[in-house]
């Protein structure tokens, strides 16, 4: 915050860990531009829902409890057409709040102070305008004294904003002395040593002397520690920060949530990005289908473990494909069955091959009679008009179209649409979100979380297209994105994994209270049990559009009407 006062900085950046502070200092920097340096100002959120969202959640309390604040911008329900949810006025300045994925908002009018909170989440393009990092910064050209802000947890390494922002900077970590030795040093990772078994007797260790720390003593080394910097100033400050510090955490709690996060590659890359507050290096580029292949075990059904099954289904113009998918513990998943259902498509006999082949009942190792719990067709490829009109009357089944949408940080399913001629629900699956997931869980070498077990009926085919794609970093328009790129012409089996990824998801079904709920009923059951859930999208949906027909009822939000 200081930084932001010091007219030699230009830009301030952090790159940190989550819940340490981060959103609160963009909040008094804004605060303080208001009250003793007004300005126009720009703070740019990763999406217009996210700008939406701070400047309700955030800033209205601020200005409405800080007594300095109170009175110099008007509430937005006051009639008064310069104060809005996205934008305020006050005496000397104004603030426009906008969504990194909107250019409009990052090009209307030049400002003085712009601030980007959570770069790594923004889009690679803002529309086709191109960075909206760079276009947020374009709107300070006009002034001699302007002060630039970017704030963010970190992503994956050569990719991420934030990462190279900090790079440019003059690279500051906060040094605190050990209470033995007296000497300064950088909190890192390493030296939080505990006992085997025992991460709740985790103490931080100093890496002069040696000597255990206890947590007692944490808010001795905050009070008399200080920033310093590791590379030459440019009119950049960078700032790094990581849980380690916080003082709302204990190094016993970040032991106990490492043991859990490091059995997954996924779960292990967002503990290093949100607790370390480090960038996420990825282990290899390319998977080994023969490795793949190596693991095939012998079953017939869903072995013991199997909690639920879902399919993916690919349209090809001789053909579907299809893959059922059984899912247990921490996504671990079991390679049920892989059929190739040959045809034209734009004939209605293959579609009564594929409701023949999804409607059959697999019997489990433990004798539960198990149905698909969800089902994703692609539509966005060949012959969209057929998959709508097998979908149509099959939601409250889950059997959903889907349509592929790239780009990074897109969620793995969003809302859906129904403007088709069929009136149906189409999911939106964030592709490169889907196959970084797979791809890891691919890449799990020993059964547990996330680990892929495969029956001997799949063949080396089946293998070759599960490799058949790697992931690479590139550059658009001057940004470093990762893109997925095909190494073979053909990539059905690894497409139906994601797509049955996706039905789960859109199950909603928590897998791990499922296995309990199972385990705790002692005997085993003799049909599937009734997975624990919350209403599914479908049902919600339904329930809302029959409370909509009926008069003096109020509509509800996205989130009521689709999930």
């Amino acid at each position: 915050m200081d930084a932001f006062s010091d007219p030699a900085v230009e830009e301030v950046v952090w790159m940190s860990s989550a819940q340490v502070g981060k959103t609160e200092v963009l909040n008094n920097v804004v605060a303080f531009y208001i009250d003793q340096d007004p300005s126009p100002i720009l703070v740019v959120q990763p999406s217009v829902d996210m700008a939406q969202a701070w400047s309700k959640d955030r800033l209205a309390p601020m200005l409405r409890d800080t007594p300095t604040l109170r009175g110099k911008v008007r509430d937005p329900r006051s009639r008064d057409a310069n104060n809005t949810i996205l934008h305020k006025t006050f005496p000397g300045g104004h603030l426009t709040m906008a969504g990194a994925n909107a250019p409009s908002g990052l090009a209307s009018r030049p400002v003085r102070v712009v601030l980007k909170d959570e770069v790594d989440r923004y889009p690679a393009s803002a529309g086709t305008e191109g960075d909206p990092s760079n276009l947020a910064d374009k709107r300070t050209a006009n002034f001699w004294n302007r002060k630039k802000g970017s704030f963010s947890t970190p992503t994956v390494k050569g990719v991420s904003r934030i990462e190279q922002k900090f790079e440019d900077s003059d690279q500051r970590y906060y040094l605190v002395p050990c209470p033995h030795c007296q000497k300064r040093q950088r909190l890192v990772w390493k030296q939080v040593i505990w006992p085997d078994g025992k991460p709740a007797e985790a103490q931080y260790h100093c890496e002069y002397c040696g000597a255990g720390i206890d947590e007692t003593q944490k808010p001795w080394m905050l009070a008399n520690g200080a920033w310093e910097a590791s590379a030459e100033f440019h009119g950049i400050a960078g700032f790094h920060l990581s849980e380690i510090y916080s003082p709302w955490s204990k190094w016993s709690e970040m032991a106990q949530a490492f043991l859990i996060a490091k059995k997954h590659q996924n779960t292990l890359k967002t503990w290093i990005n949100t607790s370390l507050g480090e960038t996420w290096e990825e282990q290899g580029e390319t998977l080994d289908s023969s490795a793949l292949e190596s693991r095939v075990e012998d079953y017939d059904g869903p072995p013991e473990g199997v909690l639920v099954l879902t399919a993916g289904v690919d349209v090809q113009d001789d053909r579907l494909e299809a893959e059922i998918v059984g899912w247990g513990r921490d996504y671990e998943s079991w390679g049920i069955e892989h059929a190739m259902l040959f045809g034209d498509p734009a004939r209605p006999q293959i579609w009564e091959q594929l409701e023949d082949f999804l409607n059959r009942t697999w019997k489990s190792a433990d004798g539960r009679s198990m149905r698909l719990q969800a089902v994703c067709i692609d539509s966005g490829g060949h012959h969209t008009q057929s998959v709508y009109r097998f979908c149509k009357g099959k939601a409250t089944r889950r059997v959903f179209a889907i349509r592929g949408a790239g780009g990074e940080g897109r969620p793995l399913i969003t809302r859906p649409t129904q403007n088709n001629t069929y009136r149906v629900k189409i999911f939106t699956l964030g592709v490169d979100t889907g196959k970084g997931a797979i791809w890891s869980y691919l890449q799990a070498d020993e059964p547990g979380p996330g680990y892929c077990h495969f029956p001997t009926s799949y063949d080396a085919e089946f293998f070759e297209q599960l490799a058949s794609e790697k992931c690479v970093t590139t550059f658009r328009r001057g940004q470093s994105v990762r893109i997925w790129k095909k190494i073979r012409n053909r990539n059905e089996a690894f497409d139906l994994r994601v797509y049955a990824l996706a039905a789960l998801e859109l199950t909603r079904i928590n897998l791990n209270k499922l296995a309990e709920r199972i385990e705790s009923a002692g005997d085993e059951p003799e049909t599937e049990p009734e997975p624990e859930r919350a209403l599914t999208m479908t049902e919600k949906a339904l329930n809302k559009r029959r409370q909509h027909n009926r008069p003096g009822r109020r509509r509800g939000g996205f989130v009521n009407s689709w999930r």
